[in-house]
Order: structure tokens, then C-alpha cells, then sequence
């Protein structure tokens, strides 16, 4: 080959040897920005799916989140009322549908008789006598009530000068009536405040307006702390009675005092409710009201204070892990997560079907079960839990993962209600207290003292089993006012809950 010729193929290999050079470094570029492009893309996948959650989060409502029904608002999609299609029934009671009507009080209890006899005949005008009558009266009741009016009565306290050594001796006001309110009227408005949660401004109005009694604001604090000092005896009963019940439920909430945070603490036994209000939600507050073990079945939620407090027996509540089950069928994407909260919500249905039947419930179909009936067929249901739990332990999805934790490492917490009298699987017990003391914590706005908050401890408590107790919580309450003013002994509620 020719010198020209080696130059030219020299120049020629220099120019391929650049184009490939251009083009190696097109190709990484090319890479370089295919590479950026899948991460933007895997970027704006995650953004997507933390938008998709956040949005499914934002349309929960109270059947799959701890939210209240009242919170089904606009904001969040509405709870379904009815699962099955609208009915064409026309609205109202149905041909045999048994009527209901307000029963006639016994004739010992009618304050008036008027006898309406009529004195001549509808159809002829024919004169009737006294002989015609016709089997007995139809009876006609009419509830009114009396003119209401305050009862004063005035104390008239004399002197007497004594001859002997000219001391002047004054009658003194007997210890019931030492204020300006009798025993009946303070409990009416310790009552009005606590069972109708009225606020003491519409308490004043209703005392002004149907009682023709003028009050002022402090007058209804006085009578509130007066019934709270009155039944401080009995709600020291209840609170030391705590430890040594078989079965408790429960439960805590947020509260307030001068703007500080509290938290008010409900406890249900067989037969009485025990209120607490504490600064902390932890089990400090369970060691110092139950002691430091437990020895009876504790029902609540799976809030770590619980799970750290040692107790003999648990039951967690199901209502919350429904719920859960619920919101993750919602939020999952896969169909192993699907997959997994069908199949839990399958078993919730069959347990609370069988717990059903075992309680005689009317609407469950079979028959009535047994407690071994009830031991024998849950049984299946908690291995299945177990098995189901145990599977899913490494899944991807959080909610399936934790879920999953919860029936296998928590499984014997929650079917204790099978072999144990007198728990039931869910804390609706304390959840129900509870929710008369948020009632009254909203219209109230919490407390400004320490003295404020032992006045709702002792008032809710001795009211809510006063109810639970089926016994008259104003007549309890005025009983114990006049027994604290004359310093005798208020009646237990405990003795009465122990009455078998």
C-alpha cells in the first residue's frame, strides 16, 4: 500500500474512531437522562400513591377510623346507612306491627277523677237514666303539671335574755338549712349540670323562668361544690372497691383545666362507674388506681399503657380492629393485602355471629349457644386468626403488617370473652361512659381548679351508677345533701352494688 493510501486509511480510522468516541458519550448521556427520567417517574408514582392515600384517608369516616359519627361530614365520604336497596314499604308501622301507646298510670295514682256521663242519647236524643249503664268506663288520662312555685319557708331565730346571768342566748338555723337553698334545690342543680349536662347559665334561666327562683351564676358553683363535698364519701368507696373487681372495662380521653391537658379516665365494673381525671395516659395511672397487678380480666384498647400494665386477663376490643380491617381493604393496592383483610373481616363476622346467638340475641339465626357451645366453635376461628396473623408478618403493606402482629403476637387477648363471665368482646361498656363525660366536657369547656376537676370525678361518677344502679340519681343526691349538713354518714353506693 502506497504511502497516500496509508494516510488516507489513517485519517479515516482517526474519524471512525471519533465517531465512536461521539457516540459512546450520546449514549451515556442518553442513559444518563433515561435513568433520571425513571426516577422522576418512580418520584411521581410515590407522590401519586401518597396522594391517592392521603385522599382515601381524607373520605374515612366513623365505620373505618376512631372518628364519631357527628365527624361524618362533607369532608369525608358519608357512612352508608342501610346495605341493602330502598325499601318500597311506605314509612310508618306495618299491618301486624304490634302498637305501642302510652300505658294508664294505676287508679291509686290519679290525682282527680271526673266522671262524664251522658244524659241523653247520641242517636234519638232519648233521655238516659243512672240504669242504662253499660259495663265500665272508658278511661281517659291527662298528665299536667301543678303551677310550679319555689316553697320558701323563713326561719325565724329569736333571742332570749336569760334572768339568771343576762346572757342573750339566739336560736340557731338547723345544720340542713344553714343556706339559702334547701337540700332538694342544690341537687336539682348539681343534677340539671351533671345528668342534662345544662350549662350554669341555662340552669340560672330555667330556675328564673319555670321556677320563679332568681339565682346567680355563683350560687349554682356553690351547689355544685356543695353536692361535690357531699358525695365524697361514696365516690371514695367506689374508687377503693377498683382492685378487687372481677372484669373492668377501660378507657381515657383528652381533657382540660385553666388550658393545661389532662386526661379524664373511665372505669366500669358490674355495677359501677369510676371516674379519674390525671395529667398523664400512661400506666401510672393504672398502678395507682388498681394497684401494681391486676388480678381480675381488664378490658380496653391496645394503647401501650395497657399493654405494659400487667394484668391477670385481657380483652382487647374488636371494634377498633374492625374498623382497621375496614380502612386497610381501603387503602390497599395489592392483592395479597385484599386478600388478607377479606379473609379477616370473614372471621370478625362469624365470631360476632356466634357471640350473638350465645347472648340470645332475637335478630341472630340458630340456636341459643352454651359457653362450651360458644368455647367449641371459636376455637377454629382463633387458630385461624393465628395462622392468618403468622403468614402475614413480613408483608409489605403496613397496615396488613401490623394488623397481622396483633393476631399472633395479641391472639390470647382477644378471645378471652369466650371462657370468662361477664366480659364481652368489645369496650363499649367504658366507651359509653365515656361518652357522657365528653358530652359534658364540650358544653362545659373543662375546668379552671383542682377542686373543679374532683368535682367532676365524684358528680359524674355517683350519677352514671346511680344509673347504672336503675336508682333515682336526684333523689340520691338530695338524700346525701341533707345527710353532709347534718355530718351524717352519706349512703353507700358500694353496699348497694355488692347486694346480690
Amino acid at each position: 500500500m502506497s504511502r497516500p493510501e496509508r494516510g488516507r486509511e489513517k485519517d479515516r480510522a482517526e474519524r471512525l474512531k471519533q465517531e465512536v468516541e461521539r457516540l459512546r458519550r450520546a449514549l451515556a448521556e442518553r442513559e444518563r437522562q433515561l435513568a433520571e427520567q425513571a426516577r422522576q417517574i418512580a418520584d411521581k408514582e410515590k407522590q401519586i400513591a401518597d396522594l391517592e392515600r392521603q385522599l382515601a384517608l381524607r373520605q374515612q369516616n366513623s365505620t373505618t377510623t376512631s372518628k364519631p359519627p357527628s365527624s361524618d361530614g362533607l369532608a369525608g365520604q358519608q357512612r352508608e346507612r342501610c346495605r341493602r336497596g330502598k325499601s318500597r314499604r311506605k314509612a310508618g308501622g306495618q299491618p301486624g306491627h304490634p302498637g305501642h301507646s302510652r300505658p294508664l298510670v294505676p287508679a291509686e295514682r290519679v290525682n282527680a277523677i271526673v266522671d262524664l256521663i251522658p244524659d241523653s242519647c247520641r242517636h234519638c236524643q232519648h233521655v238516659l237514666r243512672r240504669c242504662d249503664a253499660v259495663g265500665d268506663p272508658r278511661r281517659h288520662q291527662v298528665t299536667e303539671l301543678p303551677p310550679i312555685e319555689a316553697h320558701i319557708t323563713e326561719y325565724r331565730c329569736h333571742r332570749r335574755r336569760c334572768p339568771a346571768c343576762g346572757t342573750t342566748t339566739l336560736a340557731p338555723v338547723p345544720d340542713e338549712v344553714l343556706g339559702q337553698f334547701g337540700p332538694q334545690l342544690t341537687a336539682l342543680i348539681a343534677y340539671l349540670t351533671v345528668v342534662c349536662r345544662m350549662p350554669r347559665l341555662v340552669v340560672q334561666r330555667l330556675l328564673e323562668g319555670a321556677l320563679q327562683i332568681p339565682v346567680s351564676l355563683g350560687s349554682t358553683q356553690a351547689a355544685w361544690e356543695e353536692a361535690s363535698a357531699a358525695v365524697a364519701a361514696p365516690y371514695a368507696e367506689l374508687h377503693a372497691a377498683l382492685p378487687h373487681e372481677a372484669v373492668l372495662n377501660a378507657d381515657e380521653t383528652g381533657h382540660r383545666t385553666n388550658g393545661d391537658k389532662r386526661w379524664l379516665w373511665t372505669f366500669v365494673a358490674r355495677t359501677f362507674v369510676v371516674y379519674q381525671i390525671a395529667t398523664s395516659r400512661g400506666a401510672d395511672v393504672l398502678t395507682a388506681l388498681l394497684g401494681a397487678r391486676f388480678a381480675g380480666v381488664l378490658g380496653s384498647d391496645r394503647l401501650p399503657s395497657y399493654l405494659t400494665y400487667p394484668a391477670s386477663q385481657r380483652q382487647f376490643c374488636w371494634a377498633p380492629l374492625t374498623r382497621n380491617l375496614l380502612s386497610a381493604l381501603d387503602l390497599a393496592q395489592t392483592r395479597s393485602a385484599k386478600h388478607f383483610c377479606r379473609e379477616a373481616l370473614a372471621l370478625d363476622r362469624r365470631l360476632f355471629r356466634l357471640w350473638r346467638r350465645f347472648r340470645g340475641d332475637p335478630a341472630a339465626r340458630g340456636a341459643p349457644l352454651t359457653r362450651d357451645e360458644l368455647i367449641a366453635r371459636m376455637l377454629p376461628i382463633e387458630k385461624r386468626f393465628f395462622a392468618l396473623g403468622e403468614r402475614h408478618l413480613d408483608a409489605a403493606n403496613n397496615d396488613v403488617r401490623n394488623l397481622a402482629t396483633v393476631f399472633f403476637v395479641h391472639n390470647q387477648h382477644l378471645f378471652t370473652f369466650a371462657h370468662e363471665d361477664g366480659v364481652e368482646p368489645t369496650n363499649n361498656a367504658a366507651e359509653r361512659a365515656l361518652r357522657t363525660a365528653v358530652q359534658w366536657r364540650k358544653i362545659m369547656f373543662g375546668n379552671r381548679s383542682d377542686d373543679g376537676e374532683r368535682a367532676v370525678e365524684r358528680l359524674l361518677t355517683v350519677t352514671r351508677t346511680c344509673q347504672r344502679q336503675q336508682i333515682n340519681a336526684l333523689v340520691y343526691l338530695t338524700a346525701a345533701i341533707a345527710a353532709h349538713r347534718r355530718r351524717q354518714k352519706v349512703a353507700s353506693l358500694l353496699q348497694r352494688a355488692q347486694t346480690p
